[in-house]
């Protein structure tokens, strides 16, 4: 396998999910009415895929993914059917406005067993085949992923901390076989502990315990992913990172990426003690939370404002989440108005070192 290219100054990246065309989201409700096979249904999540895939080739971003496309559901739901012996609960909101309340739950009615591991390492294959840019590759890591099942007493697992260890191994593997098929950039999706500002847990040795558990390739990364929420375009709770600032800095990966661009750059100056402590730092410098396309000046705007903070050679750049919940046209015009602002910045870079 030949090596990756490096990547350039100021990389832009995708978090993993990509905008649902409108046919994609008709064919889905075709799929829960049982109106496709399952040959029928494999050939829909491909030309899904390729659709993303050529999307993000077009608006020239560094690294992409395959848009999560064949993940029905909003962030972890998916992952859920890879467990067998959960039961699906009803929400404890089904009336009103979208909102966090209104999304998946689950009860365990035995361990964890991930038979045939969460399906990512099938998603890079056939991604890997329909394109030559570099693919990253997004899973959710052990406490987000536990977050949707339910603990306690009577329940296979006392608390969310101990279903979520369990969980490591089954992450491990899946991280495993990732490498072992040629992925470079793995991401781990642990937004959580920024959503809720988890004190009374040891988020990182929890985190950490996945990463170690795994021999990375020399020339591979691992990168996680923490923004405030994303379901329905919603953050959760307060956008902040200061509570847990001590906790991602510990965390052993090559990149972590912090959503800015929602809250206007504000607070950005905490991500300068990071530049010391991981390969890259990935601002999120686009709003997928604003409905109204930034211009690529807006987008320059808030690279400057990180370059403040952080070296050129420390800095990638990226969405503040996933375009999962963002309008297609959106997408495409929010990942090319990106591309442009970080052409028009490494441009202003290159003068001034000359």
């Amino acid at each position: 396998m030949n090596k990756p290219a490096p990547l350039p100054i100021l990389p832009t990246h995708v978090i993993g999910s990509y905008a649902w065309p409108g046919w994609y989201h008709c064919c889905h409700a075709c799929v829960r009415r049982g109106e496709f096979g399952p040959i029928d249904l494999e050939e829909l999540q491909n030309d899904a895929v390729d659709l993303a895939i050529r999307d993000q080739e077009e608006a020239g971003l560094d690294v992409i993914s395959d848009g999560e496309m064949r993940r029905a559901g909003f962030f972890t739901a998916a992952f859920y059917g890879f467990i067998p012996g959960l039961e699906s609960l009803p929400p404890t909101r089904l009336l009103g406005v979208t909102s966090h309340d209104q999304q998946h739950r689950f009860r365990a009615t035995r361990p964890f067993t991930v038979p045939t591991g969460f399906g990512t390492t099938q998603e890079f294959g056939y991604a890997r085949k329909r394109t030559s840019k570099p693919l990253m590759v997004p899973l959710p890591g052990p406490y987000t992923l536990a977050g949707r099942i339910l603990t306690g007493e009577g329940q296979p697992y006392r608390s969310r901390e101990e279903a979520a260890w369990a969980l490591v191994p089954f992450l491990q593997e899946e991280i495993r076989q990732l490498f072992a098929a040629g992925a470079r950039y793995v991401q781990i999706d642990e937004p959580t502990p920024a959503i809720h500002k988890v004190q009374d847990v040891d988020i990182a040795k929890l985190f950490n315990a996945v990463v170690d558990g795994v021999r990375k390739p020399a020339d591979a990364e691992i990168w996680c992913h923490l923004c405030f929420g994303n379901f329905a375009g919603r953050p959760y709770a307060r956008r902040d990172y200061a509570p847990v600032i001590d906790t991602i800095a510990k965390f052993k990966v090559d990149q972590v990426h912090l959503e800015f661009a929602g809250v206007e750059m504000n607070g950005i100056g905490i991500v300068a003690p990071l530049a010391n402590v991981f390969k890259r730092v990935s601002i999120g410098v686009v709003d997928v939370k604003l409905h109204q396309v930034e211009t690529p000046a807006d987008i320059a705007a808030r690279i400057r404002l990180a370059l403040r903070h952080l070296p050129a050679d420390k800095l990638a750049l990226a969405p503040d989440c996933g375009f999962s919940q963002t309008p297609r046209a959106g997408a495409r015009g929010k990942a090319t108005a990106l591309t442009t602002a970080a052409g028009l910045v490494r441009a202003e870079i290159n003068g001034s070192s000359r």
